[in-house]
């Protein structure tokens, strides 16, 4: 299946991991020489209900600046789903919990960087700790902490 077509249907799943929150279909912003943010998109599964777009987006400064990403929370990809966005390498439980709780005060979720064994940044067993923020006019804070593990 070529890559694109593969990125696009990873995306639906990603949808139809988180359809119980009856999101809009998502967007992707991402460089079309990253690799990584492709394999984040193989990792989810589920249904494949809805339509789904990758965009290779020449500036991604540019698409991160639009959607008000701080600048220390940036990565590599950013996706646009059911108003919110998600930046970098964010556990699909944690895309689906944010779309299920719809807090206040928050325009987005983020994996700042590309942390070793983050979902599609996946190396052996070994993962460095992260965290996954919200970032916002609420301001930004920890939603979810990811350990350590591995040799």
């Amino acid at each position: 299946m070529p890559r694109a077509r593969r990125a696009l249907f990873a995306l639906a799943a990603l949808s139809a991991v988180i359809g119980t929150a009856h999101a809009a279909s998502p967007t992707m912003f991402r460089d079309a020489g990253c690799g990584c943010c492709l394999k984040w998109l193989e990792q989810v599964k589920g249904a494949f209900d809805q339509k789904a777009a990758v965009v290779n987006a020449p500036d991604m400064d540019a698409v991160k600046d639009k959607q008000a990403v701080p600048a220390a929370l940036r990565s590599c990809h950013t996706v646009v789903i059911d108003g919110y966005v998600i930046e970098g390498h964010v556990p699909a439980r944690e895309i689906a919990r944010l779309l299920r709780e719809k807090p206040k005060g928050v325009k987005g979720l983020a994996v700042a960087g590309m942390p070793t064994g983050s979902p599609g940044m996946e190396h052996g067993d070994h993962r460095e700790a992260y965290q996954v923020m919200t970032f916002g006019p609420g301001g930004q804070r920890v939603y979810a902490s990811y350990a350590a593990s591995g040799g």
